[in-house]
């Protein structure tokens, strides 16, 4: 098989040669140490070893020869690191959108009134809620997993344990048992990772007084019909935090008057090269610097609307 280094070959056969006389300049004997027989002197001895050099074609190497090669693995160095930078970037990013497309398959299965599993304290009725959802896949409050005499653990634990993470966020993230995740379960907020849509979660109704406010719904399983409805999305945990708002749900304002007004609880994570990654109910996950601005992306759906 043959092999083509390209225009790098001329560099790499000057890198081989300064390589090679380095060793050969260590290896050879220190002639004020050794004086062949028939030298008479030592001038005798700098022109055999001269003449040697000569029928041999080896000769000492050039400090320039030196900086010329130095210079050309710096600039070798500047141009891939950017590269290596960008492809670890997107490797990244690329396991972000697998640890949603993850959570969303997990919610498919959890809205199937025949697939699903276990759903905590919501039974098996056909109804349920997508907090209830959240917590199992935290394994917090009645889902907690993390040893039964453990009132909290940090996350990642000693097994690699890390879910709901993205590989950009690396705060380590602390679960307290006994717990909804709406009310602190998960924290502190710089350590989480994904939000899900808080219109899922309460909807925002006007009461009988003409107020907006916002209510707790259950959803049913035909909400896996709604494709273009956003399940969860990168968060901006200390964005979050800075207001003083708990990360784990989220919602653009669009046109609330109530409690989603003002983009109180939008602060996407834009950590993917200026876009969030953003997993809809079927299980797809597409990115975007303005998540909340994207056409066919159905953020004011709200159950039993």
């Amino acid at each position: 098989m043959v092999t083509s280094f390209g225009p790098c070959w001329p560099w790499l056969r000057v890198a081989k040669t300064v390589a090679n006389r380095v060793v050969r300049a260590f290896s050879q004997p220190d002639p004020d140490d050794v004086i062949p027989s028939g030298i008479q002197n030592r001038y005798d001895l700098g022109m055999q070893i001269r003449g040697d050099s000569r029928r041999s074609g080896c000769r000492a190497f050039t400090l320039v020869e030196l900086m010329v090669v130095v210079s050309i693995i710096a600039i070798l160095i500047g141009i891939l690191a950017p590269t290596i930078r960008g492809a670890m970037a997107r490797a990244r990013a690329f396991k972000c959108q697998m640890a949603q497309r993850s959570v969303a398959f997990d919610f498919a299965i959890f809205a199937d009134p025949e697939l699903h599993g276990d759903r905590g304290d919501d039974g098996n009725r056909n109804t349920f809620f997508i907090e209830t959802f959240q917590e199992s896949q935290y394994g917090v409050d009645e889902f907690w997993r993390w040893g039964e005499h453990l009132g909290s653990i940090e996350l990642p634990d000693a097994q690699g344990n890390d879910p709901m993470r993205c590989p950009e966020v690396r705060v380590p993230m602390r679960l307290r048992s006994d717990l909804a995740c709406s009310n602190g379960a998960v924290g502190p907020a710089p350590s989480v990772s994904f939000a899900f849509n808080a219109r899922l979660h309460r909807a925002e109704i006007t009461d009988s007084r003409g107020r907006p406010r916002a209510v707790q719904v259950p959803m049913r399983p035909d909400i896996l019909g709604r494709t273009d409805v956003p399940l969860l999305l990168d968060v901006d945990g200390v964005l979050a935090g800075d207001r003083g708002v708990n990360p784990v749900f989220i919602a653009p304002a669009l046109d609330s008057l109530g409690p989603y007004a003002d983009n109180r609880l939008w602060y996407p994570g834009l950590r993917h090269s200026g876009k969030a990654n953003v997993a809809f109910i079927d299980g797809h996950v597409e990115s975007s610097s303005s998540p909340d601005r994207e056409k066919g992306w159905d953020w004011a759906y709200q159950p039993g609307s």
